[in-house]
Order: C-alpha cells, then sequence, then structure tokens
C-alpha cells in the first residue's frame, strides 16, 4: 500500500469524464495525507511548497516541492499529484515522514562517557531518523576512541521503532578492545622492495609526534584493508602477479602496536608476444609507436590500462567515439604472458547537435563557451573530454557528464552535456593575523556565477563579483569588484572595482589613505601567455603626521589624485598556481600616470618579476624567484611620491628584516623608499606531512634612491627558515629570516607570520 501510493513523482491525474483545460489549471486546494505515523506539522509542510491555491498547477513547480521536502531531512517519501476538481486542481501531497529519535543509549563505554558521546555526535534527540547520520556518529565514535590511542575499537548499533508513535530508540554497542596506538609497520618476505616503499602506499602509519594534526597511529580495518590491496597492485604494477598478502598481524607490546604484513612475492612476469587486431583504419606500426609496453618488458595492469586509453584517445580524436579497445593478457609460459588488443574501430562521427540538460540558473552561452567543438566538427572525444574538465574547473556545477547520443542518422551524434548545479556565492567572516597588520577581521561576500542583470538572483551569467569589508588594528579595506571573464562574448576578461584603503602599519609616524576605481582588461594569447590593460584614478592621502617628523616626510603631506595607465604581459606555465611544483612564471609591467592621463603626478616605472619552479626528488621544490623594479618622473613631474617609492623588507621579499625596513632613510631613520630596487629569493620546501612543508630560505636584495640604479652598494640579505600549513582557514605561512647583510640596518632575526597564498 505504501509502495502505492508514494511510488513515482508527480503528475496531474485527470477523470474520463472532465473536459481537458485550457491552459494550466489553477490550484483550488492542497490536501496533504500522512502515510504512517505523523512526525511532522501539516504547516511545516505546506512553508515548503511553493505550489499554493490561487495559481496555476505546474509539474516543474512539483517536482521543486518534491525536492525542497527530501531537503527538511525529515521526509522518508513523498508524492505530489494533482486532481480534478470542478475548473481547477485539487493538489495532493502524500507523505511518509522519518521516526523521532526519542532515546540514544550507549553500551560498553568505560573510557569515554557516555554523556560526552552523545554530546559530540551528530544524532539529536526529537531529530528525524537517518542511516546516514547513524553511520556518521558511529564513526565519530570511532574517531574519538582512536584519537585516545584505542585501536581495536569497534562500534555497532541497532534500531528499535515504535511504528505506531513514528518514535525510535537507538543503541550503539561499542566494544573498547585495548589501548595502544600504531607504533610501526614493518614486512615480511619482501625481497624486491624495501619496507619505506612499500609503507608509502599505505595510509595507515605509525604514530608520529605530529598525530594530532594527521592522525597517524589510529587502526580503521577498512582503510588497512585498502592499504593491503594497494600494496598487492603495486607488485602487480611491477609485474609480480602472483603476489599475495599471506597475513596482517597485529603484535603488542608494552601498550603499542606493530602491524606486519607478511608477503609472498612470487615471480616476476614480462611482455612474451603482443599482437593487435581489428584495426582497419590505423596500421599496426602506428599503433604500437603509441603504446609504452613494448614486448619483453615488465608486464603491468596499469601500464596496459593506459596504454588503452591512449589508444581510445588517437581514435578519438579522429571522431571513432564508438570505439571499443579491449587488452588481454594470457599466460605464455615460465614468467612470460602474452597481451593481444582487440579493437572495434566502427565509423567515424560528426556532431550534429549540443544540448545541454540541467541548467536551471547558468545561462547555455554560460557553458556552451567553454565547449571545444560545435555542430559539424567530427565528434572529438578528446576535445569533449577536456569541455568536461574546463567545466569542472568553473566551480559552478557539482558534477558534469558529456556522452555522445544517437540520432538515427549514421555517422552523425548529438553531443549531451548534462550539468548538475550547486551553489556558487558565499558569505564569509573571521578574523587573521599577521606579524606586519597584527589583528584583522572581515566580512566578505562572493559570487562565482553572478549576473547583474537578472534581478533579484543575480546568478547564471558566470561573471565575479566580490564584496569585502575588512578592519583591523592597523587597517581598514572595503572593496567592490565585478568581472566579466567573457566580454562582448569573446575571450576577453572585463573587469572593475571601487576601493577604500587605510592603512597604519606602513609607519609609526604617518598613516595612509588611498580611494578610487579601477578598469582591466585581460586577454589570453595562446596556451601559456596574457595581456592585460588597467586604468586607475585614485586619491591618495598621508595623514596623521607626527610632529617630529623631518621634512621629507612632512613635504609628503596631503592629498594627491593619480590617473594611471598600466600595462603587463605574463608567461605563466605553472602546474598549479597555490603550490607550484614545476614551470615559471614571468610577467613584465609598464606604466605611466599623469600628463595626457591628466591627475597631481606625472611618473612612469617598470617591473620585471619572475619565478621558476623545480620539481626535485621526494616530492621537494626548489623555487627561484626574482624582482626588478623602477620608477621615474616624465616631462613636468617634479617628483616621485612616497606613495609610489619602492620598499622591501618584510614576509613576502627579505623576511630577516622589518617590513619596509630596506629603503633610503630620513635624517630621524624613516624609510622613504626608493626609486630602483631588486630581489632575489632562493627557498627550498620538503614534506613534513600531507598538508605540511618545512622550508629553507636565502633572500637578497636592496632599494636605491634614484632611478635605474642596480649597484649593490646597498645590498642586504638573510636566510632562514620556515613552515608552510595547508588548514582549513586557509594556508599559513610561518618563516624566522636571520640578517647576514645589513647595511648599517640594526636588528637580529624576526618571525613572519601570514595567512594567505602568495602569488
Amino acid at each position: 500500500m505504501v509502495f502505492a501510493l508514494l511510488s513515482g513523482g508527480s503528475v496531474y491525474a485527470q477523470t474520463p469524464e472532465a473536459t481537458p483545460p485550457q491552459g494550466p489549471p489553477i490550484v483550488k486546494s492542497i490536501e496533504i495525507q500522512y502515510v504512517g505515523p505523523q512526525t511532522i506539522s501539516r504547516e511545516r509542510v505546506l512553508a515548503q511548497l511553493r505550489t499554493k491555491p490561487g495559481q496555476p498547477y505546474s509539474e516543474a513547480l512539483a517536482e521543486q516541492d518534491i525536492r525542497a521536502l527530501y531537503g527538511t531531512g525529515a521526509v522518508q517519501n513523498v508524492r505530489i499529484f494533482g486532481e480534478a476538481e470542478g475548473e481547477g486542481v485539487k493538489v495532493m501531497v502524500v507523505i511518509q515522514t522519518r521516526s523521532l529519535v526519542h532515546e540514544i543509549e550507549i553500551e560498553g563505554a568505560e573510557r569515554i562517557s557516555a554523556k560526552k558521546i552523545r554530546k559530540n555526535i551528530a544524532l539529536k534527540i526529537n531529530g528525524p531518523l537517518s542511516e546516514q547520520e547513524l553511520e556518521t556518529a558511529r564513526q565519530k565514535i570511532i574517531e574519538m576512541y582512536q584519537g585516545k590511542g584505542f585501536t581495536d575499537i569497534d562500534v555497532k548499533f541497532r534500531v528499535d521503532t515504535n511504528e505506531e508513535r513514528g518514535t525510535s530508540r537507538v543503541i550503539y554497542t561499542i566494544v573498547e578492545g585495548t589501548k595502544g596506538a600504531i607504533s610501526a609497520i614493518r614486512f615480511e618476505g619482501n625481497t624486491k622492495f624495501g619496507d619505506r616503499i612499500l609503507r608509502k602506499q599505505m595510509k595507515t602509519k605509525g604514530k608520529t609526534l605530529y598525530s594530532f594534526i594527521d592522525k597517524s597511529g589510529r587502526l580503521d580495518e577498512t582503510q588497512l584493508e585498502q592499504d593491503t590491496n594497494s600494496i598487492r597492485e603495486w607488485y602487480q604494477d611491477h609485474g609480480y602477479i602472483d603476489v599475495a598478502v599471506k597475513e596482517v598481524r597485529r603484535e603488542r607490546h608494552n601498550g603499542k602496536m606493530t602491524i606486519v604484513v607478511v608477503l609472498s612475492e612470487g615471480i616476476q612476469y614480462r611482455v612474451g608476444k603482443l599482437t593487435i587486431t581489428g584495426n582497419k583504419v590505423a596500421n599496426e606500426q602506428k599503433i604500437r609507436l603509441l603504446l609504452k609496453m613494448k614486448e619483453g618488458d615488465v608486464y603491468s595492469p596499469k601500464q596496459i590500462r593506459d596504454d588503452a586509453k591512449k589508444l581510445a584517445d588517437a581514435y578519438g580524436s579522429g571522431g571513432y567515439v564508438d570505439l571499443n579497445v579491449v587488452p588481454q593478457g594470457v599466460p605464455a609460459g615460465p614468467a612470460r604472458i602474452d597481451v593481444k588488443y582487440t579493437i572495434e574501430e566502427g565509423t567515424p562521427s560528426f556532431v550534429q547537435r549540443i544540448t545541454i540538460v540541467g541548467n536551471t540558473r547558468t545561462r547555455d552561452k554560460v557553458i556552451r563557451r567553454e565547449v571545444l567543438i560545435a555542430p559539424g566538427d567530427i565528434f572529438n572525444s578528446v576535445r569533449v573530454e577536456t569541455t568536461k574538465k574546463r567545466l569542472d574547473n568553473l566551480g559552478y556545477f557539482s558534477k558534469v557528464e558529456t556522452f555522445p547520443e544517437d540520432t538515427g542518422v549514421a555517422s552523425r551524434k548529438d553531443l549531451i552535456v548534462q550539468v548538475e548545479e550547486k551553489r556558487t556565492g558565499s558569505l564569509n567572516f573571521g578574523a587573521g593575523y599577521s606579524t606586519v597588520e597584527n589583528i584583522v577581521g572581515f566580512v566578505e561576500l562572493t559570487q562565482g556565477n553572478f549576473d547583474i542583470m537578472n534581478w533579484p538572483s543575480f546568478t547564471g551569467a558566470g561573471q565575479k563579483f566580490r564584496a569585502r569589508v575588512q578592519f583591523g588594528a592597523q587597517r581598514k579595506d572595503i572593496v567592490v569588484s565585478l568581472t566579466e571573464p567573457y566580454f562582448l562574448d569573446r575571450r576577453l576578461s572585463l573587469g572593475g572595482e571601487v576601493y577604500y584603503r587605510e592603512a597604519d602599519f606602513l609607519s609609526s609616524i604617518y598613516s595612509q589613505r588611498n580611494y578610487g576605481f579601477s578598469i582591466d582588461t585581460r586577454k589570453p594569447i595562446g596556451a601559456f601567455m596574457s595581456a592585460s590593460l588597467q586604468y586607475r584614478l585614485e586619491d591618495s592621502e598621508l595623514f596623521n603626521v607626527a610632529n617630529n617628523a623631518s621634512n621629507a616626510i612632512l613635504i609628503e603631506e596631503g592629498k594627491v589624485v593619480k590617473s594611471q595607465l598600466t600595462s603587463s604581459l605574463t608567461y605563466d606555465t605553472r602546474d598549479n598556481p597555490f603550490l607550484s611544483r614545476r614551470g615559471q612564471r614571468v610577467t613584465l609591467t609598464p606604466f605611466v600616470a599623469g600628463g595626457f592621463l591628466g591627475g597631481d603626478t606625472q611618473i612612469y616605472g617598470l617591473n620585471l618579476e619572475a619565478r621558476q619552479y623545480f620539481h626535485l626528488p621526494k616530492d621537494t621544490i626548489l623555487a627561484i624567484s626574482g624582482d626588478v623594479a623602477t620608477v621615474d618622473t616624465w616631462g613636468s613631474g617634479d617628483r616621485v611620491r612616497i606613495f609610489d617609492r619602492l620598499f622591501l623588507g618584510g614576509s613576502n621579499d627579505l623576511r630577516g628584516f622589518n617590513f619596509r625596513d630596506v629603503s633610503p632613510r630620513d635624517i630621524n631613520g624613516e624609510p622613504l623608499g626608493g626609486q630602483s630596487s631588486a630581489q632575489l629569493t632562493v627557498e627550498y620546501t620538503v614534506p613534513i606531512i600531507e598538508k605540511a612543508r618545512a622550508a629553507i630560505f636565502y633572500d637578497t636584495g636592496f632599494v636605491n634612491e634614484g632611478p635605474w640604479d642596480f649597484s649593490t652598494s646597498h645590498l642586504v640579505s638573510d636566510f632562514g627558515v620556515g613552515l608552510r600549513l595547508d588548514l582549513p582557514i586557509g594556508p599559513i605561512r610561518i618563516d624566522y629570516g636571520i640578517p647576514l647583510e645589513k647595511d648599517r640596518l640594526q636588528g637580529g632575526g624576526k618571525f613572519n607570520f601570514n595567512v594567505g597564498y602568495q602569488f
């Protein structure tokens, strides 16, 4: 009966005698029917419905109402449909609710109190019963015990439900086992690979000094089983097909546990005869050139899969989307396996139509501009796969699927792009700290799929919107920005921002205020290069100047207007902008202000920045970066104001010196900035755990008073060590720099603490 009532989705039911309505029928009433106990009120059900009496009935709206009811977590099954009622329709909502948790019982808990367990699990009294929450709570209990060193913990649950009352009693039974974290993992029977290599294939780890971060030393039986499978796959991918994990022992001594994995390695297999059948379009010689695994090589199931993928991609780039490649390994005597590739080529296909499905907020054109093939093109499966990756990288969708669909016409296929949208906006707030800016609090609203023309939701056009307010002991910032990544539907980014920035951390004897707006464009040039052009109109003001400031500072007091045009050319081949392991980034940035642009300052300048990354053994990274800059007056310009001069020192360049300390100074020792600077950093980082790296670095550089002056008479340098943490709150960089060459600067080592990415 329950199945009959709740099967299916929403449907408009009409009696045979009724006259078909002209246009959508009007909702006359809404009736709610409960299957089983009523654990959710009628008022709460009605509050979730967008379907209302007096409005036209809509199947699409009914589907949204079904999703909204499921979203409450209190509904197990629901069906919404319409029944004819006079000239309108009566909407029926048939609903089966979840039972409510009225008691949570903890059995067997001795080392951790039942009260503490109830407090830490998400399952709550009077909340709806959910299988997912039951399992999540079970895992949370296991984690609590593992955190205290109980590696043999076992937790089960059962549910006693009163069907008439709609309530459930949940009982968790805990077998605590013996306390003792995993201290070591060793292997027996391994002669081909050392313990260290095999331990790298496992996620189960011996307890470390930072186990509170990496959760090492904990025993998860499911993970341990996956680890043994990973070891088996490692051997098989190196030719040891007959490898067996004979035993996994747990040895205890003085409250510590050692995991012992006993192996039988077997012999190493090599490829005997390699044959290819079924190929008609491509000749065998070209196919063999694509295959990395040759006759006589070590037999590897992984390499066979990779080679089959290469073949599929090669054919797919020519439109052979119906291709089928079947690799097969056949035993061929002692330590030999023959490999056979059977190819079913099919015929090449062309794109007839591109259909986009599932986008309720995002405009079609935002998706279509990421699609790398067009109707009439060869159905290039490699380009289709790249399209999928591009759509995934937008961040608008929780799921993206691309697949061909038959059209009924030979050699013609439709490309279906199916997306599942997710939330793209966020409201964030929090606080941070750095050695330069001290404590800072912020509120930030971002929308990655913004549409300025779509009121009131403002989503769907792929624009980037950001509004941020940041206040702290040393700074105040307000920024509102908007970027259109495809201006006029071309690969041309157009953006702008309005901002207000006030800083007290630049100097101890004055404060600085900047506010204005900027408009900038950016154009990709090839795969790795881009060019940009920016116009900025800005008011800069020096205020709160100390009475004992020198004339060199006093002359800077007051407000100036700067109208500036900045261009840049960037070449970027880094593998990852956040944690770069290889590649380079070079940026050339010339600018000019004043003159024909207006404003109070007439200057020009040039900045050249370059970074090179080397990925070395054991996931260590060597990074070398340099920066050269100069600024000068032109035309009727009389001087470069302090707002535009160059400074070094602090967490982003010379880490052994105070912020902006590397600079020409006035008679009181206050930094004035210079018109030429150069800086070089060499940094080497090594992994500690997955989310932490240690660093050792060397910085050197100078700031000279005059323009185009790159003499090294005022060179300073430092070396130091640091720590890089990738935490949920954001990346944290901690450095301690020690000055080597000081050029009359005072002071010893400096700590630098920063939160955020450094690009």
